[in-house]
Formats: C-alpha cells, sequence, structure tokens
C-alpha cells in the first residue's frame, strides 16, 4: 500500500506545449504518447513537459523540444494557456502551462524519444479528419493556422526573437 502526498492546496506544476510545424509544406507534427506512459497513454498530442526548478518558460521549452523530438525550433507564437489535471482533480496532479507555435525548416534530424511512440505531420484539415471531433489538438491546430494566416511579418519577426521572459 502507498502512501499518497498530503495535498497542498495552491501549489500545481507548470508545463509547456510546443506545437511545430515544417515551414518546407506547413504541416503539422502531431505526437502519439507512448503506450507505457502514466497519463493519456496512446493518445495523440503536441510535445510537452513540465518546467524544472529554477527553469523559465522559454528555456523548458528549448530543453523538451530537444529532449524529445533533438529539434531545434523558431518559436512563432504563443499559441493560449491551459489548466488541467493529469487524472484526479486534486493539487498534486493540477498543471498550468502556455503552448506556443514553433516552426522547423524540414523534418531532418527529427528523432522521437520513447515518450512517443509515432508520429505524423498533417494539414490543418488533415488533422480535422484525423481527430475525433472536439478534440482539443484539432483546435489547437486551427489555431495556429489562424496565427500564421493573420499575424503581420512585423509581429512574426518580435516572436522570433523567443524574448518573452522578463
Amino acid at each position: 500500500m502507498t502512501a499518497e502526498a498530503p495535498e497542498d492546496p495552491g501549489r500545481f506544476l507548470a508545463m509547456v506545449g510546443m506545437l511545430v510545424w515544417r515551414r518546407s509544406d506547413g504541416k503539422f507534427l502531431l505526437l502519439r504518447r507512448s503506450p507505457t506512459k502514466d497519463f493519456a497513454a496512446g493518445e495523440w498530442e503536441t510535445g510537452s513537459g513540465r518546467l524544472e526548478q529554477g527553469e523559465g518558460f522559454i528555456q523548458a521549452l528549448r530543453r523538451e523540444c530537444m529532449e524529445e523530438l533533438s529539434l531545434e525550433v523558431r518559436i512563432e507564437c504563443i499559441l493560449g494557456v491551459t489548466h488541467f489535471y493529469r487524472g484526479r482533480p486534486v493539487p498534486a496532479n493540477e498543471m498550468v502551462g502556455v503552448s506556443f507555435g514553433c516552426s522547423v525548416p524540414d523534418a531532418s534530424g527529427l528523432a522521437l524519444s520513447d515518450e512517443h511512440s509515432e508520429h505524423a505531420w498533417m494539414t490543418t484539415e488533415e488533422a480535422a479528419a484525423f481527430l475525433p471531433p472536439g478534440h482539443w489538438l484539432s483546435e489547437l491546430v486551427a489555431r495556429a493556422e489562424a496565427f500564421r494566416r493573420l499575424m503581420p511579418e512585423e509581429l512574426q519577426r518580435l516572436h522570433w526573437t523567443g524574448d518573452f521572459e522578463f
């Protein structure tokens, strides 16, 4: 029998998510969580990960991209924020995070870690047809497509610096 950690209200974990697309053809990278994962095994998602102590969101994003994908990415935009529980809704499972839209020139160099069992590059339309209706990832891909289409180049260049933290 394992003892659960005492609940500590007011504490939560911070995470980053990264929806990556190829600049060569505009397709988005969808990742399937490994069947051995403790949460959402086998589900399709973006890359993601928790911040480590003393780490900012941008540092975590770059580290997670290298750890999970072996890719250096260019930050294109902040797609949104998230709040959810990894399992039961108790403080120990509470997550808050920032989702980033990121790009790579092409898919060369992509190597999945053991956190993911497969990947697919898809257009917005392909992702919408592939994922169940209303799936959060389909909605995130559609939001990223809108950012790509509507964001002025001057604002895009500002994001490319990756200098969000102050």
